[in-house]
């Protein structure tokens, strides 16, 4: 175990040490350490598991990887472009769903998929992996909408394709009838009562964190927001049967956990922005005593003090933030050396043609849904324009990574495709981690000076 720590602290200092000095993106330099640990270490392997065993490992640590992304998301911005992230993460992904039916057997003829089975498939590779989205970015000049785009879309386009998946895939795997009123009920009352659900865990939680004035604390309090709302969202059925109404319904674990966290974060950053306006007036009053002929000592001291909480408040805050993104940068490190460890190279190569080929068509797909939502948003005023530039990066802006290795995980074993979506899955998701993070990089390495030009423009706008 010792070994395993010092393994993947180190993997994740190089990887660090990469990005800052050679602005290699994090993902891509843990992943290719992780394999190179991997390949170095095969007598003894660093974490011992296999494809089961790593689905439970993305199940423990997806909710802080959650919670951070999330935070980085602003209830404003939400506002904003709800409409647009709306059709990015809910209709762009349904949409991909359908058109994959009815192009499936182009790629997987030989197989003759059932409708249920090709939803499966598809579902598990347009799932998208937003902290590899949020690392590329975080070293580039961009502007501020286009990020919210790209990374709003990745945060919620996992709740979609995991809704699609299990509530439409599985369940017409195992023989349930899809109807329309079926997607539509399920689709209302899953989103509808996840987002509820999240809220008000969110709000149970900036009520606990007002208790205590201790940063670890306070970092623990959203933490156990965080993960109590995915938990308690996976078992509501329990819930339900707890007080007595004998209910199947199931909830999003994804989608409580980030509206969870977006409440307790929103109304964090409110009661700093307030700390910020009292402080003003903190600062006038300080003055105003201080021009006074006969000051009062006592008076200035007050003041002073409640000056010195606010402060210590918000910068409480900041750190917290600061201490969760460290967590999830473990959690993410912890998750590419379990996927490498997990890697049969020679059942990818197996199956090349299909990965391929999936790996092609799934990127022909983003590429059209993201040219139909250019298109949409060039002939309204209600949302933001995207223009060519903007195409590109949110076209590949959808990195996979570990909740499609989860899904992968809940297909019944006795399936007979097993092995070859097994195959698929994975080497889709080790292409898109290169191949998808060196396009978009190098988008946005050509487009640089245009990308500054509309940085400056909206900061000159505000």
């Amino acid at each position: 175990m010792i070994t395993s720590l010092l393994v993947i602290a180190t993997i994740l200092y190089l990887a660090l040490q990469l990005e800052d000095k050679l602005s290699f993106p994090s993902p891509l330099g843990l992943i290719s350490l992780s394999f190179l640990a991997n390949f170095l270490f095969q007598e003894t392997p660093i974490l011992h598991g296999d494809t089961e065993h790593f689905a439970e490992l993305v199940l423990f640590l997806l909710p802080i990887l959650l919670i951070a992304d999330s935070m980085e998301l602003k209830v404003s911005d939400l506002k904003k472009h709800g409409l647009s992230l709306f059709y990015l993460a809910v209709v762009a992904v349904a949409l991909s769903v359908v058109l994959a039916i009815f192009t499936a057997d182009w790629i997987f003829g030989q197989y003759h998929l059932s409708v249920a089975a090709i939803v499966v498939l598809f579902a598990m590779v347009l799932a998208t992996d937003p902290v590899s989205v949020v690392s590329v970015f975080s070293k580039f000049n961009l502007p501020h909408q286009l990020k919210i785009l790209a990374e709003g879309e990745s945060l919620f386009n996992d709740a979609t394709a995991l809704i699609i998946f299990v509530f439409v895939g599985l369940y017409a795997l195992d023989g349930g009838e899809i109807t329309v009123s079926y997607v539509s009920q399920v689709s209302l009352v899953v989103v509808a009562g996840s987002a509820l659900f999240g809220c008000m865990i969110g709000l149970i939680g900036i009520a606990a964190l007002k208790t205590t004035e201790n940063r670890i604390a306070e970092m623990m309090m959203l933490i156990i927001t965080g993960y109590g709302a995915f938990e308690l969202s996976e078992h509501f059925y329990t819930l339900l049967n707890i007080f007595g109404s004998h209910s199947h319904m199931h909830l999003s674990g994804i989608l409580s956990c980030i509206f969870a966290t977006i409440t307790i974060h929103h109304l964090m950053t409110r009661n700093v922005e307030k700390d910020d306006e009292n402080l003003d007036l903190e600062e006038q009053n300080l003055q105003k005593e201080a021009d006074l002929e006969h000051t009062s000592p006592r008076k200035i001291a007050s003041v002073l003090d409640h000056i010195r909480i606010r402060i210590e408040e918000r910068e409480r805050h900041m750190r917290t933030k600061e201490d969760v993104q460290l967590l999830a940068l473990v959690a993410n490190t912890i998750l590419f050396v379990a996927m490498a460890g997990i890697v049969d190279l020679s059942l990818l190569w197996h199956y090349k043609m299909e990965i391929l080929s999936m790996f092609v068509a799934t990127t022909l797909i983003r590429a059209l849904m993201m040219a139909k939502f250019a298109l949409i948003t060039n002939q309204t005023t209600h949302m933001t324009n995207v223009n060519f530039r903007w195409w590109g990066v949110l076209t590949f802006a959808g990195i996979k990574g570990g909740l499609s290795v989860v899904m992968l995980m809940m297909i019944p074993a006795g399936f007979e495709h097993l092995e070859m979506f097994t195959a698929v899955v994975i080497g889709v998701v080790m292409l898109s981690t290169f191949v998808y993070s060196g396009i978009l990089i190098l988008i946005i390495a050509l487009n640089k000076d245009s990308f500054d030009r509309e940085v400056q423009a909206e900061a000159e706008e505000h």
